[in-house]
């Protein structure tokens, strides 16, 4: 791997980057791929409070064959297309079950109703899957390897940015024994999108959210009280980052807020692959960047776990534990 190309990443500045562009830090230090010239494009419009003009970005030249991305995106759509009584066997709303599955069309919460299908599987440490349709296991857990496996390079760029050598977040998080999550939504043609949303805005828990999707676009994330629609470049990822990664860096990157919206023609399909801590683990600011003068810790710290269970129960995570400003 060592003899390729790498995209090499700026240290980070001491005021928080914009989360659009937080990961293209083109300089040093390296970010290896086993691939040629990885890069992270983004080019994100500059007006209207909702952007109608598609933001083009995504992680190219990551090395995932594209013959693996369309054949999980393939997979996922003959899941959604089982009997539902088969997918029935999966409902649940315990956070904890290896296997999920939720329907949410026609619920609505708020002023909007819920338009989406999704499964949800625990990917990491232990990897779990729904044995149909035929060959589905197999393409997921092929699939959350090689992305784990590029979350893993970019947390490398990432700790180095921050002034750590390559390793610190893989054994601060303890990430050998860390959480990952494959989910895969379905968003079908709605009637009436204006009064319906995918997912609302939220911000993801851990460190790296890793997306693909097939095409459609429905992305939306949020920037200073703007949402720009995302349109991924083909064969490539969309990199979020998450929470804990926040917390970690002190503030340094910011998790992102982002959406799912519908619309009336076409079905979206979207894949998020998850990654975070061990469950056992204590998060909080690392105390290199913490100074109780110029920069105090901004969060409090919590065990991985113990904050999912808070977003179980509704609460935002960010928020309680966020401390206030002095």
């Amino acid at each position: 791997m060592g003899s390729h190309p790498s995209l090499r990443t700026t240290p980070t500045p001491r005021t928080p980057m914009n989360p659009m562009l937080q990961i293209l830090m083109i300089r040093s230090p390296p970010l290896i791929f086993p691939c040629s010239t990885p890069a992270i494009l983004i080019n994100a419009p500059k007006s209207s409070k909702t952007s109608t003009k598609p933001a083009r970005s995504g992680l190219v030249n990551h090395g995932v064959p594209e013959t693996l991305m369309k054949a999980v995106l393939a997979g996922c759509n003959k899941f959604f297309n089982l009997p539902m009584e088969e997918k029935l066997e999966f409902a649940t709303k315990d956070i904890w079950k290896p296997i999920r599955f939720g329907t949410g069309v026609d619920i609505k919460v708020e002023k909007f109703f819920f338009w989406r299908d999704f499964v949800k599987v625990i990917a990491h440490p232990e990897f779990h899957c729904p044995s149909k349709p035929q060959g589905f296991s197999e393409v997921v857990q092929e699939y959350c390897k090689r992305s784990r496996e590029v979350t893993m390079e970019l947390l490398k760029a990432i700790s180095e940015s921050l002034g750590f050598e390559e390793n610190y977040i893989e054994k601060a998080m303890n990430l050998k024994s860390g959480w990952q999550i494959f989910a895969a939504n379905l968003y079908p043609p709605c009637p009436q999108p204006e009064l319906a949303m995918g997912i609302p805005a939220h911000t993801d828990h851990g460190l790296l959210t890793l997306l693909i999707e097939n095409g459609i676009g429905g992305l939306q994330i949020q920037h200073n009280g703007k949402w720009f629609h995302v349109n991924p470049l083909p064969n490539s990822f969309l990199v979020n980052t998450a929470d804990h990664l926040e917390i970690l860096s002190n503030g340094r990157y910011k998790s992102i807020m982002h959406r799912a919206v519908v619309n009336s023609k076409s079905t979206r399909i979207s894949i998020a692959t998850a990654n975070g801590p061990s469950l056992d683990t204590m998060v909080c600011p690392a105390l290199e960047l913490v100074d109780n003068e110029s920069r105090p810790a901004a969060y409090i710290s919590m065990k991985y776990k113990d904050y999912m269970d808070l977003q179980l129960e509704g609460k935002p995570g960010l928020e309680h534990v966020r401390l206030p400003v002095a």
